[in-house]
């Protein structure tokens, strides 16, 4: 990569690191795609909202809590001043332990913890809640880095300029926001020096405070749009390419030849069954025109009616013409055929909530059917 005299050697850098890592990737991410990225960690999110969240919340803590830090602060100066030279920090170091565990969890946990809470809700905020350990294990292939896609992520793309844009914007808007407050109170800055050492602190401290809320509220009105565009990056990241969706689908739904041909090999083992069982049915109730389905009672082998053939529209008409050649009556019973069609699968009794309407129309069937009547009075003898 480099010659004798340790200049970097550009010419043999191998193109294909710049090659467009995205060519070809036209389609939008799946729901599978976008689950599997947040399972691994992976989720759209701005950390200048984060930033801007924990700045806002903490400035906000600490314009709160600083009169009562301050005080703390000043009253443990006060006694290790005091106790300095009364005791021997070698034999007496638990005394001074303890007075450090005293003091310090009151003048850092308060804002420690807004700050965590902050963090977390940054981040719950624009993920949701989202707790996975995958993002902590090491990956060796990230040791050896995409140069290619890093320098054209990082220099070359949109989102590089949109990032030094939004850099340079926000260290403009923070000192504009400084200018204005300190030329606001340039009369009494210039009148410190007759007052007090306490007043002089207390007057700049609210200056600097002022100056990180506003600058903090501004951070957070600019990182709205910054999320945005994270998250407009982030699926133009993960576009697929139309093989990629075409093998996804495959994974979960099946090759759509595989399922063709096994749907062609069920019509055709359904209509070699419908061709055997609808001439031996009793009675065909139809919708008239959508659904068919053919009902068998053989009192000698079956305890109850049973659906031997059923099918919509194509399959149906199937049916219905079986039916005429074979001369088994067709029953017209619209909320009958929609109902058994729904409910009972071929091979299945009639539901028990169908009972009084079948044997309505296979009394009828046999009143009309000399085949059925000859089949229900040999029961009898």
């Amino acid at each position: 990569m480099s010659d004798s005299s340790g200049i970097l050697d550009l010419s043999r850098i191998h193109l294909q690191w710049f090659a467009p890592e995205d060519e070809g990737k036209t389609e939008d991410p799946t729901e599978y795609r976008l689950k599997k990225e947040r399972e691994e960690g992976r989720v759209p999110k701005s950390p200048d909202l984060v930033a801007a969240i924990g700045l806002l919340m903490t400035s906000v803590a600490l314009s709160i809590f600083g009169p009562w830090i301050f005080t703390t602060l000043r009253d443990m100066t006060r006694w290790f001043f005091m106790v300095s030279i009364e005791i021997d920090p070698v034999t007496e170091g638990a005394r001074l332990g303890g007075a450090f565990m005293y003091y310090f969890p009151r003048l850092v946990l308060p804002i420690a913890i807004i700050a965590m809470v902050a963090g977390v809700f940054g981040n719950v905020m624009q993920s949701g809640f989202l707790f996975t350990t995958k993002p902590l294990k090491p990956d060796f292939k990230k040791v050896v880095p995409k140069f290619g896609q890093y320098f054209k992520r990082t220099l070359f793309s949109g989102e590089a300029l949109f990032n030094l844009a939004k850099s340079l914007f926000k260290i403009v808007l923070i000192g504009v926001v400084a200018y204005l407050n300190i030329t606001a109170e340039m009369p009494r800055l210039t009148r410190l020096f007759s007052s007090t050492i306490w007043n002089s602190v207390v007057f700049i401290a609210g200056i600097i405070m002022r100056i990180i809320i506003e600058a903090a509220i501004l951070m957070l009105a600019l990182a709205v749009p910054d999320y945005i565009f994270q998250r407009i990056q982030f699926k133009k990241r993960l576009k697929m390419t139309k093989q990629e969706v075409k093998e996804e689908r495959k994974m979960f739904e099946g090759d759509p030849q595989i399922k063709g041909r096994l749907k062609e090999r069920m019509r055709e083992i359904m209509s070699r069954n419908m061709t055997v069982n609808v001439p031996k049915a009793d009675v065909i109730v139809t919708n008239p025109t959508h659904y068919a389905i053919a009902i068998e009672f053989d009192p000698l082998s079956m305890a109850v009616p049973t659906v031997t053939a059923k099918g919509a529209d194509e399959m149906a008409f199937r049916i219905r013409t079986l039916a005429r050649e074979s001369g088994v009556p067709i029953i017209e019973n619209r909320p009958l055929a929609r109902a058994l069609y729904a409910e009972a699968d071929v091979g299945d009794a009639i539901p028990e909530a169908y009972y009084d309407a079948i044997s309505k129309i296979l009394a009828h069937v046999a009143k009309i059917d000399q085949r059925v009547a000859a089949k229900y009075a040999s029961m009898g003898t």
